[in-house]
């Protein structure tokens, strides 16, 4: 008798640990988890500069948006030793456009700085996508006088 009752035990436990795996899953496909979209990345990016040092960008960037929970909501532009020279702020989800192009004009580039990096963040996973480093289209100096 005692035997039967462990062999139960053992059955009764495994049957609700399937039932339990069953119902995890069927929950994770009907609620899926906001990290699911992944972080954003960087996938094109340009820029043209004026001799006066005001350079433009355009940049592409994926992320599967979900809504305003998960979305991807700004890129930046950063200088070789890390500094932030410019933010390009995503007002909205992007969810029917992907992957989405945005410019940001007018941007000051410290002279002798030749290449920039692009990221983009992401309202839950913050950083961690794919990255671009460019160069710095500049026109060349004119002479001194």
């Amino acid at each position: 008798m005692k035997d039967r009752r462990r062999r139960s035990d053992r059955g009764g436990r495994s049957g609700s640990l399937s039932r339990l795996v069953l119902v995890i899953g069927l929950l994770a496909m009907r609620f899926p988890a906001s990290a699911s979209a992944g972080e954003a990345d960087v996938v094109e990016a340009s820029a043209r500069c004026s001799s006066d040092s005001l350079c433009h960008f355009r940049v592409t960037v994926r992320h599967a948006d979900e809504g305003w929970s998960h979305h991807a909501n700004r890129w930046e532009v950063l200088s070789p030793d890390g500094e932030i020279l410019a933010t390009r702020t995503l007002h909205h989800p992007h969810v029917e456009e992907q992957p989405f192009t945005r410019r940001l004009r007018d941007v000051r580039v410290p002279p002798g700085v030749e290449t920039v990096r692009i990221r983009a963040h992401d309202s839950l996973h913050g950083y961690g996508g794919a990255e671009r480093t460019i160069p710095l289209d500049r026109p060349p100096h004119p002479p001194a006088p």
